[in-house]
């Protein structure tokens, strides 16, 4: 038999060498963290330690290490209640300049993590969290886009002098009514040069003076790409303003978004996050029309009616002098005078020159800040602030007239991230807790250790030496999945360890394929070392077909799988390469060690 060449045997050595190299972060396990992000302008340096050592010997607790990135600070800590002593400490020295957000970090020593070496990224199901699968409300795109039109086509027919009686949108048509059918020819001209993405669709019924349009289907299409891209970014945003350590936030088909926020103990705090369409807009009191009569239901001309948060009736001015959609940043804090929560509002230059201008002739008189959230697809509007004009508004000013310091907060984080381009609903959601996380990480790796072991046994007692052969290849196999688990730095999930155990199972299936041949080439009386030579060869193409058939289905589950699915696909992928170059590369070289050369084998122990 001949022997094993070199470069096979240098090939073997050093692929099991970069494995254990990568699997080894996972020996060192983790301790409980505080991660902590600066906001926009704030730094994380040498001012920021200083005061978080400080909250830390007013908490009494000891740290097991401070960390400083570029962006972000780590302090680790021994137990998860000296963790809960200190976060109470050190979010209150931080105001609103930095988040600080629980988490675990791993021990992992700086020599390996200078080579790049990672732990493997436990999946939700292993750490605790909350998953939340949420649905985008296209229908509420589609209005959107129909809505824009209708205005910036009202504003063209006022321009051309053009007259009309309605531009109304609804049930994804467009119905223009002209005054009368002799300007409807002038009204077609001016959509056809300037609205090319209006397509006129005929109507039997539709009178001489009625027009109807629907919109291209790839203008639809682009708006709901665009929404879609809008609600991430928006969603991204807001999660970073939370303070989740290693969020997964991903787009799933057409229509849905996957947020998965490991370590949050509040969901319900999340979905109030997640879910809200917070803006606001800045108006002028009505103080020429009376109250009493517009609640009566003799609103006039101009005004709208609104209440504040006592109930109390409010008239506003139809015209909105600012928008949330110019504000760039947001913070709360408490008013020095009046000692309530307040908001200070920061605007960009086009808001800060529109606000300017709107307020310079108003002077004196009371401006309020309307503020709109959507529920369950309906604005919902209420005053909750009514303050006099002293002087002329910039690009810096604050509201008032919140109810708590945690209305005040989170009403500053929805304005930091934006607006949500559609409202968005949560189809599923599904809660771990960290104890029921680590009771699945026990139970998980109990099988795998459980099914390692009885294939271990099975194979040395039934296979002799070639089983133990098999099961040192089963070893590195192991070895191999969790290095290149830790690598890719992919996520292992609770039936990731499912895919391990059954490719602990599979690994041995080639060995067995193997074994068995060449038990076959010796009752044919074909000598021992032939006989080892043909069992690999004649078993390999056996061994691929069945691998490969594997390895495509694993692939199509990668491919088209969500969630769980995923994770099985990753791990089962990941041990079926390993484990075909464990079982024909690896104890091919063991064999021909033991076998090969010029010995004179007389009787395999198989």
């Amino acid at each position: 038999m001949a022997q094993t060449p070199l470069w096979r045997t240098l090939l073997l050595i050093a692929v099991v060498l970069l494995g254990a190299l990568y699997a080894m972060p996972n020996l060192f396990g983790d301790s409980p963290a505080i991660q902590i992000s600066p906001r926009r302008a704030a730094q994380i340096d040498a001012a920021l330690q200083g005061s978080v050592e400080q909250a830390l010997v007013i908490a009494g607790v000891e740290d097991r290490g401070i960390e400083l990135g570029s962006d972000r600070m780590l302090v680790k800590f021994a137990s998860d209640a000296d963790r809960r002593a200190a976060i109470a400490e050190i979010e209150p020295a931080l105001a609103e300049n930095y988040t600080a957000a629980a988490t675990r970090t791993p021990n992992t020593p700086g020599w390996l993590r200078a080579l790049g070496a990672k732990p493997m990224y436990m999946g939700l199901d292993l750490r605790g969290g909350v998953h939340f699968l949420m649905q985008v409300d296209m229908d509420e795109v589609v209005k959107q886009a129909f809505q824009r039109y209708v205005s910036d086509l009202r504003g063209e027919l006022r321009a051309e002098n053009i007259r009309y009686r309605s531009v109304v949108a609804r049930d994804g048509e467009l119905r223009l009514v002209y005054l009368n059918p002799e300007v409807r020819a002038e009204g077609d001209t001016l959509i056809r040069e300037n609205f090319r993405d209006l397509i006129p669709v005929d109507r039997d019924t539709a009178a001489p003076e009625e027009r109807f349009y629907v919109l291209a289907p790839e203008v639809i299409d682009e708006a709901k790409e665009n929404a879609l891209r809008q609600n991430l970014t928006t969603l991204r945003k807001r999660i970073n303003e939370f303070g989740v350590a290693e969020p997964v936030i991903q787009r799933q088909g057409l229509d849905r978004i996957v947020v998965q926020l490991p370590g949050i103990e509040d969901p319900a705090k999340a979905k109030e996050i997640l879910g809200a369409t917070a803006t606001l807009e800045f108006r002028m009191v009505d103080t020429d029309n009376s109250v009493s009569d517009a609640v009566a239901g003799s609103v006039p001309n101009g005004a709208e009616l609104f209440y504040d948060r006592e109930g109390q009736p409010v008239l506003l001015e139809k015209r909105v002098m600012l928008t949330g959609e110019y504000i760039i940043g947001a913070a709360s804090g408490i008013d020095a005078r009046s000692g309530q929560p307040k908001v200070d509002i920061t605007l960009d230059g086009k808001g800060a020159r529109r606000f300017g201008q709107a307020t310079r002739d108003e002077v004196g008189k009371p401006l309020a800040v309307l503020y709109i959230e959507q529920q369950k697809g309906r604005p919902i509007a209420e005053v909750i602030n009514i303050a006099t004009i002293r002087e002329q508004l910039n690009k810096r000013f604050q509201i008032t007239g919140l109810d708590s310091t945690d209305e005040a907060r989170t009403l500053a984080l929805l304005l930091r991230a934006g607006s949500l381009a559609a409202p968005v609903e949560i189809v599923e959601e599904r809660t771990v807790g960290p104890s029921l996380g680590q009771e699945n990480i026990d139970r998980g790796f109990n099988s795998v250790k459980v099914g390692f072991v009885l294939v271990l046994l099975f194979m040395a007692i039934y296979y002799r030496t070639f089983g133990l052969i098999a099961d040192l290849a089963l070893a590195l196999n192991v070895i191999l999945i969790v290095g290149a688990l830790s690598l890719l730095q992919a996520t292992l999930t609770l039936p990731g360890i499912a895919g391990i155990v059954l490719t602990v199972g599979m690994a041995v299936d080639a060995n067995v394929l193997i074994f068995e041949r060449i038990k076959e080439e010796l009752r044919a009386g074909i000598s021992p070392l032939k006989s080892i030579e043909s069992g690999y060869e004649r078993a390999f193409l056996t061994i691929t077909d069945a691998n490969v058939t594997t390895l495509i289905a694993a692939v199509v589950l990668l491919s088209f799988g969500t969630g769980p699915i995923k994770g099985f696909a990753v791990t089962l992928s990941i041990g079926i390469v390993t484990s075909m170059f464990t079982a024909i590369l690896g104890t091919r070289v063991v064999v021909n060690a033991l076998y090969g050369g010029r010995r004179r084998v007389q009787k395999l122990a198989i």
